[in-house]
């Protein structure tokens, strides 16, 4: 599931599904999804004139696959990526989806697959910059010392993430 080149979109798609994890807004333009969002108001999708609220196909079966992967039935995601971004930012996230599913790496470790240990914060800024959660999986990168970090769609939605995935990693309550 490759991250296709950044390309300007005529025209984006979006809708908003339930699934067992809340609500989730997915967008989707000519070349692949460009957004997936938890819908929790903290970070709303970037609509415009080009924007439309309207399912498609992919929406749709974006939607699909997360339910399965929701429901512990799907472990990676078969669908066409498009992500504005830069070229940095890009070979940021086509590293996180090397991460296998239930395991976890720390920003270094991800700097060092990208091979740059200087890297570390524009690492973790990259991914907070990832527009496509889930399927492009920056909640499996957490603290050093396994803790949880920041993410879009709240600590307690990267917490349940990485519960469903099996993943070890350390509560914030574990630290105090």
């Amino acid at each position: 599931m490759a991250i296709t080149e950044d390309r300007r979109h005529l025209m984006i798609n979006y809708e908003t599904y339930s699934t067992r994890f809340g609500e989730m807004r997915i967008a989707a333009g000519e070349q692949g999804l460009v957004a997936l969002s938890f819908h929790r108001g903290e970070r709303p999708l970037p609509t415009g004139a080009d924007w439309q609220r309207r399912a498609t196909a992919l929406t749709d079966e974006a939607a699909r696959q997360l339910g399965e992967y929701f429901a512990g039935e799907r472990r990676e995601f078969d669908l066409p990526l498009a992500p504005p971004g830069t070229e940095f930012q890009r070979r940021v996230w086509n590293a996180l989806q090397q991460i296998p599913y239930g395991e976890t790496r720390s920003y270094r470790e991800q700097a060092e697959t990208l091979g740059d240990l200087k890297a570390i914060r524009a690492v973790g800024r990259a991914n907070g910059a990832n527009p496509i959660a889930v399927a492009i999986p920056c909640h499996r990168v957490i603290g050093a010392d396994g803790s949880l970090t920041g993410y879009a769609g709240g600590l307690d939605m990267k917490a349940r993430l990485l519960t469903l995935e099996g993943a070890r990693f350390i509560q914030q309550t574990e630290l105090l």
